[in-house]
């Protein structure tokens, strides 16, 4: 493979930023196994191919993956439909499948990075058809298919996430506004009807599966619903019992939550929880502010990217790694409903981070080849 790009423009900064945050994931997760070793050992072998596989990616001209990005986007829908058939399920949930030498595999997470590829294409092509109904549509209806297999697994946080990712790359391909208006007024309109279901008696007659109906009305009536706020209850506490400084890493004393075993999924959903009781207010503020950098940086490469496939895919990485960040935050913090969202970099889980590595090595590839004018 030829390398004809100016190595000048590589985003060693981003890269860097990365592997730190990965670092501090794998300390954390340490802490959060209470020094599982197999448990790490996973962490760190994913930690190291989801590097090995940023880099590379970052070297191969998006443009040739944009180019595939419909084949990409079929092999995605065929591993959805294949974790449908064969999913291994997991208390109540079929989101993983087994492949020979990788093992279980998680693929809506790289569905995230084909939806990605997909519509960048999709909306490059049709760039001055997109605010026509038939193009809307069409978009939309292409969308519905990866969302709908990912939502009966179920999983309605990543169909969350996707949904997300979908709706600011079709905001930034330069839709009309009154497009836009239309659908924020409609999706308010949505949220404020589900909102006053839960209100009254009728949330019973949404589609909604019964834990997910009960993480809602734990959040809206906590001391009602007890059972089911408690989780955030434990993990908010151990959040205001780190303090400024922290309790410090690997802390097992007796007003350690964690060593308390009061938190659940404390190295996935609650791994934030494990930050602030023991790096304190202090580790929170500086790991924020190494996210706030990530995105900061790759919106940037947005505006300088030389073409609309690459400014619609660094936007799609933005949205995916903002949104998510932020909802496994709020959760932790009590101020969104329970969800099972990741945090990326941080939380367990092979598959996630490799397929954000993926993502973000695409990223690198961009900031690559900019626009020099």
């Amino acid at each position: 493979m030829r390398f004809d790009y100016d190595i000048k423009y590589y985003d060693f900064f981003l890269l860097f930023l990365m592997i730190g945050l990965n670092i501090c994931g794998i300390l954390i997760i340490r802490s959060a196994s209470n020094m599982d070793a197999a448990t790490v050992s996973r962490q760190v072998i994913g930690s190291l191919a989801g590097v090995c596989a940023c880099v590379i990616v970052s070297f191969i001209d998006y443009r040739k993956l944009i180019k595939y990005s419909f084949l990409i986007f079929a092999v995605c829908i065929l591993f959805l439909v294949a974790v449908k058939l064969l999913g291994i399920v997991h208390k109540g949930a079929g989101r993983w499948i087994n492949l020979p030498v990788l093992g279980q595999v998680q693929p809506s997470e790289f569905c995230k990075v084909g939806i990605i590829l997909f519509f960048a294409g999709f909306y490059e092509k049709h760039s001055d058809s997109v605010s026509t109904v038939r193009t809307f549509f069409k978009g939309v209806l292409l969308f519905a298919v990866p969302a709908a297999l990912i939502l009966a697994q179920p999983n309605l946080s990543t169909t969350i996430i996707i949904t997300v990712i979908f709706s600011f790359m079709v905001f930034a391909s330069g839709i009309s506004f009154k497009w836009v208006f239309g659908v924020v007024g409609s999706f308010l309109a949505i949220f404020g009807a589900v909102m006053y279901t839960f209100r009254t008696d009728l949330y019973e007659k949404l589609p909604l599966l019964p834990y997910q109906k009960q993480r809602i009305l734990g959040f809206l009536y906590p001391e009602q619903y007890s059972n089911t706020f408690y989780q955030q209850e434990n993990s908010m506490l151990a959040i205001g019992s780190g303090g400024l400084y922290g309790k410090g890493l690997y802390s097992t004393g007796i007003d350690s939550v964690k060593a308390g075993n009061f938190l659940i999924e404390e190295d996935t959903d609650f791994i934030f929880a494990i930050i602030g009781e023991e790096l304190g207010f202090r580790g929170c503020v500086i790991i924020l502010a190494a996210f706030l950098l990530i995105i900061i940086l790759t919106l940037f490469h947005a505006g300088k990217s030389k073409d609309m496939a690459g400014k619609l895919i660094c936007v799609g990485m933005t949205a995916w790694l903002a949104f998510q960040t932020f909802t496994n935050i709020a959760v932790a913090m009590g101020l969104f409903p329970t969800t099972g969202v990741t945090l990326p970099f941080f939380s367990r889980g092979v598959s996630s981070l490799l397929s954000i590595y993926i993502g973000m090595g695409i990223v690198l590839n961009v900031g690559l080849q900019r626009k020099t004018k």
